[in-house]
């Protein structure tokens, strides 16, 4: 059993996909990082100055009461919330990987696909009753003409 699972865990795509949901999971890190720290901050500033991490709704009080300034400080209180902020900064951290993801596959498509190579002919029409004939034929089949050699 443990050399079958050996001979699984080594085949080439096996590792190749291991490889893939490791740089995934990296990139995956980079773009929240890009989301959080570079793209969502000058939306906010455009907006009026809001950072979207911090807007919430509280549903229900903790056990110290609201205002609450921050999620942070709802979250400590106990508070039960909807952080729609994070979902939309998880959103376009979503649309961001997607789109790569879109971009890495067709450009693998791409360069995969072989240039189709336009198959010769292996029919002709009979220019004496429009009908398709093999391209090798000296004698049309349908109106016994003879044909031109090629």
């Amino acid at each position: 059993m443990f050399k079958e699972f050996k001979e699984f865990a080594m085949r080439g795509n096996v590792v190749d996909m291991a490889t893939g949901i490791i740089i995934g999971g990296a990139f995956g890190t980079i773009v929240k990082s890009l989301v959080d720290d570079v793209i969502m901050p000058p939306i906010g500033l455009l907006l009026g100055g809001v950072d979207f991490s911090n807007l919430f709704i509280v549903l229900k009080n903790g056990t110290t009461p609201g205002p609450y300034v921050a999620l942070a400080n709802a979250k400590a209180a106990g508070a039960v919330t909807i952080s729609y902020g994070l979902f939309f900064n998880s959103l376009v951290s979503f649309l961001i990987v997607a789109f790569a993801v879109f971009l890495l596959i067709k450009g693998v498509n791409t360069l995969s696909r072989k240039p189709e190579v336009e198959a010769e002919p292996t029919t002709k029409n009979c220019p004496y009753c429009a009908t398709s004939i093999p391209i090798q034929a000296i004698r049309c089949p349908h109106c016994t003409s003879e044909l031109q050699s090629a």
